[in-house]
């Protein structure tokens, strides 16, 4: 297991059991904690408790900053719609399928549809589009059966 898992791990369960669902840390006290760079704990903040993995995260830099995370419950519809609008133009193949893990995670997705989506957005069934195109094509597709399904 990796630093950045030890410390989503540590986050993941620290949230668990924290006071209304929400957890508050200092970035330079995780940083000591694992032995890392600050620059570590904000890889770990961005890649796993983005909005799309259903967090939102609220950071203050300096002498006192602080790192909140609160793990967001919304209803399918909701999750759904937020899905559409935060994929932006375009969206790489490993977002992609964190995207659709999460979907399917919290059951707003079904399995198979999400693995359908998932080879459909992947790079062998896009081989026909130019690679500088691929990850624009990707975001079209998402969002369009995303439209379908929500």
């Amino acid at each position: 297991m990796g630093i950045s898992d030890l410390i989503a791990s540590f986050l993941q369960d620290s949230l668990e059991t924290a006071e209304n669902g929400v957890l508050e840390v200092q970035r330079s006290d995780l940083a000591q904690r694992f032995n890392c760079v600050p620059s570590q704990i904000n890889y770990v903040m961005s890649t796993r408790f983005s909005p799309e993995h259903g967090y939102i995260v609220e950071s203050r830099r300096g002498g006192n900053g602080y790192i909140r995370i609160t793990r967001v419950h919304m209803d399918r519809q909701t999750l759904m719609m937020h899905v559409i609008n935060s994929l932006g133009g375009e969206v790489d193949l490993p977002s992609a399928r964190a995207i659709l893990s999460n979907l399917v995670q919290s059951g707003a997705l079904e399995e198979a549809v999400g693995q359908a989506l998932l080879t459909a957005v992947g790079d062998k069934a896009l081989g026909a589009v130019p690679r500088e195109l691929r990850d624009s094509v990707r975001a079209d597709i998402m969002k369009q059966v995303l439209i379908l399904r929500a």
